[in-house]
């Protein structure tokens, strides 16, 4: 009788150990269908790979034929022309930007002629006193005061920075190939209104002035002068 008890009691917990029985097997289920999956998809992925690679580098050699990069050879040999001395007292640079257009076949058929390109000009401009133009005749001293005639000031370098000009835009007629000689052009007329703009902003006067500064410490530091003073020269006949 008294085993009884002991059996209700197996049988109360039947249910719940078939529970357990059933959840246990469904994971090892589940675990095996994800391992399968997982295998699958790294089997998937292994056989694309090929695939994958062919593609990438397809990839890379069209973008090698719309944009190559370009190859530059150097003449090793070096011809060298001049070699002169300078005696070219720097004394002021300008950074200039200018947006120069240049254009050719515009018009009513434009659009199938013409070429049209925005150039970006960023430039520098460098001016001061050559001074191999002074001589003795233009220095004279009255008493303890030195009078200098200098040399008129001059634009010495007017040219492009390579690195940051750059053609912004360009448009070239559905029946014309575009004038490989357009942007020298309009690189050359950069360089004419780069110098002329910095003229016109009073760049020489400017460069006069810091001469005559820089040299007025030299020679009052060098020689026992008690003034020096600069004066317009005298114009040829």
């Amino acid at each position: 009788m008294q085993d009884l008890p002991d059996r209700l009691k197996i049988r109360s917990l039947l249910p719940w150990i078939i529970v357990v029985v059933v959840l246990v097997i469904l994971g090892w289920a589940a675990f095996a269908i994800v391992s399968a999956v997982r295998q699958s998809a790294q089997t998937a992925q292994q056989a694309m790979q090929p695939v994958t690679d062919l593609s990438a580098d397809l990839g890379t050699k069209v973008a090698q034929v719309l944009n190559p990069t370009p190859t530059v050879v150097v003449d090793p040999v070096t011809i060298v022309h001049q070699v002169r001395s300078l005696a070219r007292l720097e004394t002021i640079q300008y950074t200039v930007e200018k947006v120069i257009t240049a254009e050719t076949g515009q018009g009513t058929f434009g659009f199938l002629f013409g070429d049209r390109l925005l150039l970006v000009a960023h430039g520098i401009v460098i001016a001061g006193v050559d001074m191999e133009q002074l001589g003795p005749e233009d220095m004279e001293l009255r008493g303890n005061v030195l009078y200098v005639a200098l040399p008129g000031p001059e634009v010495f370098v007017a040219t492009l920075d390579n690195e940051k000009s750059f053609v912004y835009d360009r448009e070239t007629g559905i029946l014309r190939r575009g004038d490989i000689n357009l942007e020298t052009t309009a690189r050359r007329i950069a360089e004419d209104e780069i110098e002329q703009a910095a003229v016109e902003d009073g760049i020489l006067n400017l460069a006069r002035q810091n001469a005559e500064n820089y040299l007025y410490r030299l020679l009052i530091e060098i020689g026992n002068y008690s003034e020096v003073i600069f004066v317009t020269p005298t114009p040829e006949p």
